[in-house]
């Protein structure tokens, strides 16, 4: 069914956001991992400190996103870019209530989690549509980034809370989230439950996946990881993510052909 923007012939741009493939959930994962150590390198290994780090990486997302709004159809390179670093200001967002403000993990997962059901509720109301596949005008790719911003910030909390508060360990949190996006998987494939919840519902699930994968490899192994630290890991998961964006520029593989 086509939305109004659709009907009344005011679509302004192309679709802004990435078509949803195997390579869409790669790159996920991996921008959520590199949030992870890329946050914790930065306030550790460079001792810039949360203040420090927020500041730079805040500064640096505002400028991403002003290209990304500016653009008037998707860009791989602008788009993974915002990603990476609206992951890595979630992560901060959540360390900074917790280890500046004192909140636990327990509250900020409910405010996150409060915070992201409000955004989704405005965005339907004004949009009647939650769908990906029509974020072509500024207000929804407003919505759009709001909601990924509460997603990271969301996963971060209750990754850490499973891991580290109920003390799960980074292992086996990464892998009750991976069973986790699993069955979603097969709720849309199989039981046919719908696209779009099922899309959002993994989204929120990959953050805490990626973070929880980040620490499992580069925390030491008396901390419960395999002990390669945070610099070798942002650099593989970073490599990786600059050879998929660059295949994906140059195949296009992930353009959305056709709107809905």
């Amino acid at each position: 069914m086509k939305d109004k923007d659709h009907q009344s012939g005011a679509q302004l741009m192309l679709n802004k956001v990435p078509e949803i493939t195997l390579f869409f959930w790669i790159i996920k994962i991996l921008c959520t991992t590199v949030g992870e150590t890329g946050a914790d390198f930065l306030n550790t290994n460079l001792n810039l400190g949360l203040d420090g780090v927020t500041l730079i990486i805040g500064t640096m997302l505002a400028v991403a996103l002003v290209f990304q709004f500016k653009l008037k159809k998707y860009v791989p390179g602008i788009y993974w870019l915002a990603v990476v670093l609206i992951s890595i200001v979630g992560t901060l967002i959540t360390d900074n209530l917790t280890d500046n403000l004192g909140i636990p993990l327990t509250v900020t997962t409910i405010i996150f989690a409060i915070s992201l059901s409000i955004t989704f509720a405005v965005w339907y109301k004004k949009e009647k549509t939650l769908s990906i596949h029509t974020i072509i005008t500024t207000k929804r790719e407003a919505f759009y980034w709001l909601a990924i911003l509460f997603t990271f910030a969301l996963g971060t909390a209750a990754g850490d809370l499973l891991a580290e508060t109920i003390n799960l360990g980074y292992l086996l949190s990464a892998i009750i989230f991976g069973v986790l996006i699993a069955s979603v998987a097969i709720s849309h494939f199989v039981f046919k439950v719908n696209a779009i919840l099922a899309f959002w519902i993994a989204y929120i699930l990959t953050r805490p996946l990626g973070a929880s994968i980040g620490d499992y490899l580069s925390q030491d192994l008396g901390n419960g990881g395999l002990g390669l630290g945070t610099v070798i890991t942002s650099m593989i998961f970073l490599a990786t993510i600059l050879a998929t964006v660059i295949y994906l520029t140059i195949t296009k593989k992930d353009v959305i052909r056709k709107q809905t």
